[in-house]
Formats: structure tokens, sequence, C-alpha cells
């Protein structure tokens, strides 16, 4: 007899721009992510492309972003709970938008301390 696996829905990863004058949106990309490990990985490889496009003034805290060891622990709390995470790169009047939630359901973003 074997034994009953449930099945893992794992973790729903998202980018996305949108301009701040008209709310036109444009979505950047999207991928099913195991574990909370692999969807923050996700999103900073994401991150990291659209930093490598910003001009350098714009794109000094998405660089700090990408090395904040403490904010990515945070993170990956935040999806081992079974909330949202989200992490805003701004650049002029366009925001990136970069997501990470439990797949299968919606969740509500968890609020930055």
């Amino acid at each position: 007899m074997t034994p009953t696996m449930e099945p893992r829905l794992g973790y729903w990863c998202e980018a996305i721009a949108y301009t701040v004058h008209d709310s036109h949106t444009y979505w950047l990309g999207s991928h099913p992510a195991t574990t909370p490990r692999l969807a923050l990985r996700w999103l900073r490889t994401r991150a990291g492309h659209i930093t490598d496009q910003l001009d350098p003034a714009t794109a000094g805290p998405a660089h700090h972003w990408l090395t904040d060891n403490r904010e990515h622990q945070y993170a990956l709390d935040v999806l081992a709970e079974g909330g949202m995470y989200t992490h805003t790169i701004h650049d002029g009047t366009v925001r990136y938008l970069l997501s990470a939630r439990p797949a299968g359901r919606t969740a509500l973003p968890r609020q930055d301390p």
C-alpha cells in the first residue's frame, strides 16, 4: 500500500509594471515555485533584470533590496506563513510590482513592520 500524498500547490510569482498617471498595466512574467525560497529566488532574478535597465540613481534602492538579507528572511517568513509578499521598484511614473503568494488561493499582503 502506498501512502497518500497531499498535492502541494506551491507559490505563484508575478511581475508587472504599471504607470502611475493612467494605471496602464503591463505583464512582465509569472512563474510557479514549489517553495518560498524558490519563489524569492525568482523575485530576486526579475528584480535584477529590471534594475539592470534603470539609470543608476533610480536603481539604488532596488540594488539595496537585492542584497537585503533581513528583508529576504522576512519575505520567506511571510510566504511560509501563507501570506503574500510584494516588493515595488519605483522609476519615475512607472512602478514595477513583484509578488509571490501561495498558489490556489487569494492572499492578502502582510504589512511591512
